[in-house]
């Protein structure tokens, strides 16, 4: 089990997979962090995918 905060605010999330990980984050980022969302949503699938392999890379390194 990992445990791994948020990158935009100190909450942490435990899950055994990065899959597991991301579902936390998902919810927590809808609820807490809307206005982000809203942002990333007019980026380009480039910078999504590089969000995805920066935040795998951290909790791999978790």
């Amino acid at each position: 089990m990992k445990k791994l905060s948020c990158d935009l605010c100190d909450q942490a999330f435990e899950a055994e997979t990065f899959e597991e990980w991301f579902q936390q984050m998902m919810g927590h980022y809808k609820s807490v962090h809307a206005d982000f969302m809203a942002a990333a949503a007019s980026k380009s699938k480039e910078e999504g995918a590089q969000w995805m392999a920066d935040n795998r890379t951290r909790f791999d390194a978790a």
